[in-house]
C-alpha cells in the first residue's frame, strides 16, 4: 500500500473529481488543429486588459478597495455584505466549511444541478441530501421532509444544465420553509442572462429581509471573465464575517481585480452587448434545433446554453462523436437525474454556432 493509501481520508481514495470542461479535453490544440469549446458556458471572443505591474511584488490587499467598491455600486449592496472569491466555486467551498460540520451535517441539492455542490461536500466529509426537481421546479413536500435534517440547501437559479430561472416565490418559500434551521443558497451564476435582470428581481433583495440567505454571484459568465477566477459571496455582514475567517489570505490577485474593477465599471455596456447578442444567438440556434429529428426536447433556457435532449442513447453517442470528431466539443449531460440522452451546448460565437450547425446537417444526410 503507497503512503497515500495509507494516509489519506478513506473515502477519497475513490472519489470521482468533478470533470470540468477542461478535464475532459485538454485545453491543448490536438495536431495543431483548432477547437470549438462549446462545452464549459464561456462567453466567446477575446478581452484586451492591460495592467499596471506597478505593485506586482507586494501582497494584494485581502478585500481589494477598488474590486469591492465596483462591486458594491454594481450590485446595490453594502461592501460589508460583499466577500470576493476565487470564483463561486471557492464561496461554494466557504459555505460548506463554515456551516457544515464534517460527517455529521448535511447539504440538500435539488438535481439535476451543478456538479461542485457535492463534490465540495465529500471533499469535505459533508452528507448529501438529494430532493429532484420536478418538471425543472421545486419538490415542496421533498424539501419539507428535510427540515432539520439539512444544516445548507443550494439553489441554482438559473440552473445549470437545465438552464431555467426558478420563481422568485418558490426561492422565498423555501428560504422561509428552513429559516430556523438552515442557511439558503442561490447561485445566480447566469443571472445576467435572464430577461428581467436587475437588482430588484434577483435574490439579492432577499438579504434585507432575511437572514438566512447568501446569493453567489461570478464574471465568469456574461463578463466573459472566465479566466480571472473572480466570484462574489454576497449575504449578511455577520455571514460575511464568518467566512472571512476561513478564507485564504489573499484570495484576489492584483491583476485579477483591477481587470474586473474596470470590467465592472467603464465596461459595463460591453458585457450588456454580450448579453444581447447571446440571447439572439440563442433563440435562433434553439429554433433550429427543435427543427432536427434527432432532437426530441429543446429546454428553455435563461443563460447562456442550451439543454436539448436527442431521441435515443444512439443518437445522443452518434451527434456527441461526430462533433469531437469535427473538434467541436459540447457536454454530455445525460448522466445527471432526468437527462438521459441530453446534450448541453454553450452560446458561443455566431461563426462557432453555424460550424456547429453544418457538422450537423451530415445527420440528416
Amino acid at each position: 500500500m503507497s503512503i497515500v493509501n495509507k494516509l489519506a481520508r478513506e473515502e477519497l481514495i475513490d472519489m470521482v473529481p468533478y470533470q470540468s470542461a477542461r478535464r475532459l479535453f485538454s485545453s491543448c490544440e490536438k495536431s495543431g488543429e483548432k477547437r470549438v469549446w462549446l462545452n464549459a458556458n464561456e462567453a466567446p471572443g477575446t478581452g484586451k486588459y492591460q495592467i499596471s505591474s506597478e505593485n506586482i511584488n507586494r501582497y494584494p490587499d485581502f478585500q481589494p478597495d477598488n474590486l469591492l467598491n465596483a462591486y458594491s455600486n454594481y450590485c446595490g449592496l453594502n461592501r460589508s455584505q460583499i466577500l470576493a472569491t476565487r470564483g463561486a466555486d471557492e464561496g461554494i467551498e466557504l459555505i460548506i466549511r463554515s456551516f457544515c460540520k464534517a460527517y455529521q451535517d448535511n447539504i440538500l441539492i435539488c438535481p439535476p444541478t451543478y456538479g461542485m455542490y457535492a463534490i465540495s461536500a465529500e471533499n469535505h466529509g459533508a452528507g448529501i441530501i438529494k430532493v429532484p426537481l420536478q418538471n425543472n421546479m421545486l419538490d415542496f413536500d421533498g424539501l419539507k421532509a428535510q427540515v432539520g435534517k439539512v444544516k445548507v440547501i443550494f439553489l441554482c437559479s438559473p440552473g445549470n444544465p437545465t438552464g431555467n430561472l426558478l420563481p422568485k416565490a418558490e426561492i422565498i418559500q423555501a428560504i422561509e420553509l428552513f429559516k430556523d434551521s438552515a442557511i439558503v443558497v442561490v447561485d445566480e451564476a447566469y443571472v445576467e442572462y435572464t430577461g428581467e435582470f436587475s437588482p430588484e428581481e434577483t435574490s439579492t433583495e432577499l438579504l434585507k429581509s432575511h437572514d438566512n440567505v447568501i446569493v453567489l454571484r461570478t464574471l465568469s459568465k456574461a463578463f466573459a471573465l472566465a479566466g480571472l477566477r473572480c466570484g462574489f459571496t454576497l449575504a449578511s455582514k455577520e455571514i460575511i464575517a464568518l467566512l472571512s475567517k476561513i478564507i485564504a489570505p489573499y484570495p484576489i490577485s492584483a491583476p485579477v481585480a483591477e481587470i474586473a474593477s474596470k470590467a465592472l465599471s467603464s465596461d459595463l455596456d460591453i458585457m450588456k452587448q454580450h448579453v444581447q447578442s447571446c440571447k439572439q444567438t440563442k433563440a435562433s440556434l434553439a429554433t433550429w434545433l427543435s427543427e432536427q429529428n434527432w432532437c426530441s426536447e429543446v429546454f428553455a433556457s435563461d443563460a447562456n446554453f442550451v439543454l436539448f435532449r436527442c431521441i435515443s442513447h444512439n443518437e445522443k453517442t452518434r451527434i456527441f462523436d461526430l462533433l469531437v470528431s469535427n473538434n467541436i466539443l459540447i457536454r454530455d449531460q445525460s448522466k445527471q437525474l432526468q437527462l438521459e440522452n441530453c446534450l448541453r451546448i454553450s452560446i458561443g460565437s455566431e461563426a462557432e454556432i453555424v460550424a456547429f450547425k453544418n457538422i450537423l446537417t451530415t445527420v440528416n444526410g
